[in-house]
């Protein structure tokens, strides 16, 4: 008795028994790849420019990720840490003082390339966030320096905030701070003015409480977020 199946199967050409046992054909799958391969080259492009578009926002949530770190460290051990805005190195420190000057690395974290996002200047042609009207960010050369492991790592360009026990945010004066610090993408390497103003970030700091507001550029004034 022929079986349903086997009637099908007996009823079909050689060559579609051939591709059935065989599967796809050389030339198919060859077919198939030329399609994925035309497609990632027309998406992979717009997916760099999407990234490229963010990276001084990317960057401005990292930084403030690792300021909240720091109060976090200062409040749970109950002492100074201190944070870094480090440009020759190009990374963000978290430096735990434990009651010397220098203190010991913590923890670090790389920055984007300055040809990217630059943090060490306001951009041309924009305000600053208002209220309140705080003092810029001004790096400089550091002379205390930080350890890793037995070496002390002394004058690089650096911003530095200390994180007080208290929850305030203080100078290496012991003043409290309060400061605008601003994340964009230049022009072009070194430029002072921005790719698109509409990439600025910036971010405040208020000494007193050590809170932290997150800033975007619509173009025309900082909007809070």
């Amino acid at each position: 008795m022929i079986r349903t199946n086997d009637y099908q199967t007996a009823s079909l050409t050689s060559r579609q028994r051939r591709v059935i046992n065989n599967g796809f054909s050389v030339v198919e799958l060859l077919v198939v790849c030329a399609v994925i391969f035309i497609m990632s080259a027309m998406v992979l492009p717009y997916i760099y420019n999407y990234k490229k578009l963010y990276k001084s926002e990317d960057q401005t949530l990292k930084v403030m990720d690792l300021m909240q770190e720091a109060s976090q460290h200062a409040l749970n051990n109950r002492r100074t840490f201190r944070f870094e805005i480090d440009l020759t190195d190009n990374a963000a420190l978290i430096i735990d003082e434990n009651g010397s000057a220098a203190g010991t690395l913590v923890k670090s974290i790389p920055l984007e390339n300055i040809r990217e996002v630059r943090m060490d200047a306001k951009p041309a042609g924009v305000t600053k966030p208002v209220p309140p009207n705080y003092n810029d960010a001004v790096f400089a050369n550091d002379a205390v320096g930080h350890k890793v492991g037995a070496a002390t790592i002394t004058n690089h360009s650096v911003w530095a905030a200390r994180f007080r026990s208290d929850g305030s945010v203080v100078n290496a004066a012991d003043v409290p701070i309060s400061v605008n610090l601003y994340l964009w993408p230049p022009l072009t390497l070194g430029n002072a003015s921005p790719r698109s103003k509409q990439e600025v970030r910036a971010i405040t700091m208020f000494g007193g409480s050590g809170a932290i507001r997150y800033w975007k550029y619509d173009g025309t004034t900082f909007q809070p977020y």
